[in-house]
């Protein structure tokens, strides 16, 4: 039976991706409503050959929907997403709001699946980080193959990561910078046309010097993949639009050569493997842009420790990262029966 759904943040860059997914996939559905704050009340989206009129999130009924994607943030998740469930509604939350709740599955659908069967207990789902997704998506055969120690990430993430106000403020920089008009930073703390900034999120508050970023990515690695890895992170932010790429290497218990590592991620759910040794032989987040898959490349064996493996690897951060991630999520839910219409 086809079912009822309704997405937050419909206007913003997830919220968009998420209905362009849902018109690309088989989700079954009856129909779809656009919510937004009500600044942007009865502002119009496509849907497919559709056209969505956004509808004010405090006057909505969740009694009438069945599935309600978040993507609006971690405030707007905390107030909403708790009374959404209890209306009846699955919620997947594209926020931090509920990723390190030990209540809320936190999901990427070709690494942990079976953990869908514990939102019963809130009906919340968390959508992971956009950085943290497509590191378990390439890690997890070699973990189950090698069973990784420990790992080493340095990101080089997009300016879509941080908004539409982010992606405008690299537009502006670089346009700017062309016509000597020069533009003040105000997303990012330092001008980020034709720079990199090693700051993506804010710093935390513990002394460690790490980010918010970072930590994400150490604590949803052990919610998702393997609570025994240590994980440590870099994380940057690049001047491009759409697409996130990360450096990674990491160290195994057991001997795993790059071929064979390169013949294991060929098999593996979600991912694609370019990786010729040869003048653009590897991907870019150009070609990932609009793309479904995680792409790996320069797999490497590395010299300086026992069992060690470079890989390089992008995906698109508002797809797979995001939405694309959010909408497996659904399919997940409905194949297990906790999305039921």
């Amino acid at each position: 039976m086809p079912i009822n759904v309704a997405i937050i943040g419909a206007t913003g860059n997830v919220g968009r991706e998420i209905l362009t997914i849902l018109d690309e996939r088989s989700l079954p559905i009856a129909n779809v409503h656009a919510l937004a704050s009500r600044k942007s009340l009865g502002r119009e989206i496509s849907f497919g050959d559709k056209t969505l009129k956004c509808k004010d999130i405090e006057t909505f009924d969740f009694t009438s929907v069945d599935l309600v994607f978040m993507a609006a943030g971690g405030e707007l998740a905390r107030q909403w997403a708790p009374r959404i469930a209890r209306d009846g509604a699955l919620v997947i939350d594209n926020s931090s709001a509920f990723r390190m709740d030990e209540k809320v599955p936190l999901i990427v659908p070709e690494v942990n699946p079976d953990a869908v069967l514990s939102a019963r207990d809130k009906g919340i789902i968390a959508n992971p980080n956009c950085s943290t997704i497509q590191m378990m998506v390439a890690l997890k055969p070699l973990h189950d193959a090698a069973q990784i120690k420990r790992i080493n990430v340095a990101t080089y993430q997009s300016t879509s990561g941080a908004g539409k106000a982010a992606m405008d403020e690299l537009w502006n920089q670089t346009r700017g910078l062309f016509v000597t008009d020069v533009v003040e930073p105000e997303v990012f703390h330092k001008r980020i046309a034709f720079n990199i900034i090693p700051q993506v999120d804010d710093f935390l508050e513990d002394g460690s010097g790490d980010t918010k970023e970072e930590r994400k990515m150490v604590d949803e690695t052990a919610k998702i993949l393997d609570p025994k890895i240590k994980v440590n992170a870099t994380c940057v932010r690049v001047p491009v639009f759409v697409g996130h790429c990360e450096a990674i290497s990491i160290e195994m218990s057991k001997p795993l050569s790059a071929k064979a590592a390169r013949s294991l991620l060929r098999e593996s759910p979600g991912v694609m493997v370019i990786d010729k040794h040869e003048d653009a032989g590897y991907i870019t987040p150009v070609e990932s842009t609009g793309e479904f898959a995680v792409y790996v490349s320069r797999i490497r064996e590395d010299k300086t420790v026992k069992h060690g493996l470079n890989l390089w690897v992008v995906s698109d951060n508002l797809r797979k990262g995001a939405a694309l991630n959010a909408v497996q999520i659904a399919e997940l839910a409905l194949h297990r029966g906790i999305l039921t219409a």
